[in-house]
Formats: C-alpha cells, sequence, structure tokens
C-alpha cells in the first residue's frame, strides 16, 4: 500500500472499520480448480492486475464501543509473504498494545502469520484470540498432522506454535455474539471452522467473510472455481455459491482478506452470474 494513500475505511453506525494493507502474497494459478490456467490468467489481465499470480492480503481494524478490534493477522513475513501490517497498523495510529481483541477467520498461515514477531513472541500482547473451537482441534490433531504433505505440515507446526503463545487468552468463538455488535458466522470448507464475522449497529451491517475467494475478479464470476488451499473444495464452493445469493439480495457489504486494496465491496448479480462493485 503507498504510503500516501488513506487505508480504506467505512463507517458501520458507532463502528469505523478500516481495512490494513499486509501486502502481499503470489500463488499460482495453476492451484485453482474448475478453470484453466489460461482462462484464469485471461480474467486477471482483463481486471486489470500486473502480476495475474498476485493475491492482497488485508487484515480489518474495528474500533468502537471502546474496542480496538483486529480480524486476522496477516502473513507477518511468513515465507516472505505481507510483513506490512505493524507498519499500517502504527500508520492507522494504533500501537500492538491497543489492540484488545484478535478475531481468526481460520488459522492459515497469511492469517495468522503476523500474530508472532520476529523472535516467535506474541505480537498482540494484550489481546484476547478468538477462534473457532474446530479450527484449533484441527491443527492440533496428530492425526491430521500425519496425513499431511511436507508443505501443509509446516503449516500445522506454525499454526501450533501461534496457539501456543496466545493459549492463556484464547477464547473458543460461538456463532453467538462474539462482542456487542460482533458476531461469528460459519462459513464450512476452506479450513474446518473458517467463520465471518458481521458487524451491526445502527441498522448498518457489514460481512467480513474471510477467505470466500482468493481471486475475486475469477471467483465472484465463477463460485465453482476453488483452490488448492481448500481443505473441502466442494463445500468451499457451495458456501460461496450460497453466500453470493444473499449478500447480493441482501445488498450487504463485504469485506475480505483478499478482496483487493480497496477492501470493500457490493457483489451484484448480472443475469446468472455474480459481479463486485468496489465501495470507495
Amino acid at each position: 500500500m503507498m504510503n500516501n494513500m488513506k487505508s480504506p475505511s467505512q463507517q458501520i453506525g458507532e463502528f469505523s472499520i478500516t481495512a490494513i494493507s499486509d501486502g502481499y502474497l503470489s500463488a499460482s494459478l495453476d492451484l485453482l480448480s474448475n478453470i484453466s490456467p489460461t482462462d484464469a490468467f485471461e480474467l486477471q489481465q482483463g481486471a486489470g492486475a500486473t502480476d495475474p499470480s498476485s493475491i492482497h492480503i488485508n487484515c480489518y481494524l474495528v474500533r468502537g464501543r471502546g474496542r480496538t478490534v483486529l480480524i486476522d493477522a496477516g502473513a507477518g513475513g511468513f515465507k516472505q509473504w505481507g510483513g506490512q501490517l505493524q507498519a499500517n497498523l502504527a500508520r492507522a495510529g494504533v500501537h500492538p498494545s491497543d489492540i484488545d481483541t484478535i478475531l481468526l477467520t481460520h488459522a492459515h498461515p497469511d492469517h495468522i502469520g503476523g500474530l508472532v514477531d520476529s523472535s516467535g513472541d506474541a505480537a498482540f500482547p494484550d489481546a484476547e484470540l478468538v477462534v473457532h473451537p474446530h479450527e484449533v482441534d484441527f491443527w492440533e490433531d496428530d492425526g491430521h498432522l500425519g496425513r499431511a504433505s511436507e508443505r501443509a505440515r509446516g503449516n500445522f507446526l506454525f499454526a501450533r506454535k501461534v496457539f501456543d503463545r496466545y493459549r492463556e487468552k484464547m477464547r473458543a468463538s460461538t456463532h453467538d455474539d462474539i462482542l456487542p455488535g460482533i458476531s461469528a458466522v460459519p462459513l464450512p470448507g476452506h479450513t474446518a471452522g473458517h467463520s465471518g464475522y458481521r458487524i451491526e449497529s445502527c441498522n448498518r451491517s457489514l460481512l467480513v467473510w474471510g477467505d470466500i475467494v482468493h481471486f475475486p475478479q475469477i471467483q465472484i464470476a465463477h463460485p465453482d472455481v476453488s483452490i488448492a488451499f481448500d481443505q473441502d473444495p466442494l463445500l468451499s464452493a457451495d458456501t460461496r455459491s450460497r453466500l453470493l445469493d444473499v449478500v447480493s439480495s441482501d445488498k450487504l457489504l463485504i469485506a475480505g482478506m483478499h478482496l483487493g486494496e480497496l477492501g470493500f465491496a457490493h457483489i451484484e448479480r448480472a443475469g446468472k452470474r455474480y459481479q463486485m462493485a468496489y465501495d470507495t
């Protein structure tokens, strides 16, 4: 994110929500299923992507009702991905000790890497970590670890390390109110406990939908396209289709970790297709 750019922000009643960029990761279009890499490349190029394999990483800062909440923490430099969260939080006037609650959508490394600093300590020492119990159970299951590929094993070990750093301040999310005005929404498929967060205040609402898409210009128009990161590709595609129907019908403002630097959008139905319109 350019230093002279103001981070995208939305006001939802009493809550101010700011998209905080952690930077980018790169993922091959070969990882997508139900679409050829050539077609995927053309869709990315048609959408103006200068690097079609680049995926932006957002985190969301929520301030209001006396709380300072962070939804996900980016990659934090894991595998040289991202790492810009702390600098961009500072630009937003937020110190790590200001964060009282961290809500996790799930525990892939590009969402939890920023929870630990370069020495492996908790980057947000005063924050409570809220995460779906199925998510913790999955990553801490030795059976799953034993069956994992070499690449995935690293993700398991990293998630366990992060959970250990926050163990005394971890809280299992239920699908009731997490905090007044903020509730968790089950969005299964991408991971065992993949969750969104709905923020509601003064008759306005917003849904932070986590990793419903990684390549929005492809997967919103083609919701059957999944990515190799999905633990259950069919369930993930089904969740995406159902959610696109709901948020387009309800005209619900959405935010997503891989929605792009602009951070906030509405989904519109165009015939039988969906398309995204950024809210700027």
